[in-house]
């Protein structure tokens, strides 16, 4: 069975069970870049619950393009392939620029709109982190991709790197983009901990963290345990830093009052570019 139909029917209605929901996160309306002079890798976030570029479409999840790179990385696939597709198609991307795909964890906001990409372009490899289900990863196979079980750490391509599997309960994996001006860590849902997901970025690779981006998955943390993240990633060297998805409205006001000028957003449309 190809896995457009398999996810889109049968095994999307069963990861939907595990699915958390967290607060849907508020309007926000501007595009930012970490640096746009002489810029060398692009993200350009395709899918998300917050919004951005206004002619995107909203839906709960994440999906973001890394371009730039010795391979072209789509990073989880949102709730809805159509939806992705369709906000590929506004912001210019064609499906087959794509050489790789990461999954960050088996929930369906982040695998929900693989079929319906993998209908459309079908060579590419899939990493997935090797606690996946079989038949996940047997549907993926017969709809023509190559799938890639991610247990450590290990290069993607020259300078692109996948945490390894992470965390005892959801297991996930976060993507780690190396500049010559620090780390870009970027994150599904950061079950494991956002915290945690920095650190092991920065013993694993001993340079400063640029940026985090992604869901933070803190939509239901209290002001004070938002404030204990924030200071340990200040603690850590965080320089920038763009939550949205999972994060939570009231997280995310936190994250913009305590790096001000360094808070990207990071909404479905936006385009980040990194420097070299």
């Amino acid at each position: 069975m190809c896995a457009g139909t398999f996810i889109m029917q049968n095994f999307r209605q069963h990861i939907r069970t595990f699915v958390v929901l967290g607060v849907i996160a508020a309007v926000v309306f501007a595009v930012d870049r970490v640096d746009a002079a002489g810029s060398a890798v692009k993200i350009t976030v395709l899918f998300n619950n917050v919004p951005c570029r206004p002619d995107c479409e909203t839906g709960w999840g994440f999906s973001c393009l890394i371009e730039d790179t010795a391979k072209t990385i789509l990073f989880d696939t949102g709730d809805e392939g159509a939806v992705l597709l369709r906000n590929m198609q506004r912001m210019g991307v064609g499906p087959d620029c794509v050489d790789t795909v990461v999954l960050s964890h088996i929930h369906g906001d982040h695998v929900g709109g693989l079929g319906e990409f993998l209908r459309v372009h079908h060579d590419v490899v899939v990493y997935v982190p090797v606690s996946f289900p079989s038949p996940f990863k047997e549907a993926v196979h017969g709809c023509g991709a190559t799938v890639s079980p991610v247990s450590i750490s290990r290069e993607l391509c020259p300078g692109v790197y996948t945490t390894g599997e992470m965390g005892a309960w959801i297991k996930e994996q976060a993507l780690v983009v190396v500049t010559s001006h620090g780390l870009v860590v970027i994150t599904g849902c950061a079950h494991p901990g956002i915290v945690n997901i920095v650190r092991k970025a920065q013993e694993e690779f001993g340079r400063d963290i640029l940026l985090v981006m992604g869901g933070f998955h803190l939509s239901g943390k209290s002001p004070r345990e938002i404030n204990g993240i924030i200071n340990n990633l200040k603690i850590l060297g965080v320089r920038k830093v763009a939550p949205s998805h999972c994060t939570g409205e009231r997280a995310r006001t936190l994250f913009r009052q305590a790096w001000g000028r360094d808070f990207i957003e990071g909404g479905v449309g936006a385009v980040i570019e990194l420097p070299p």
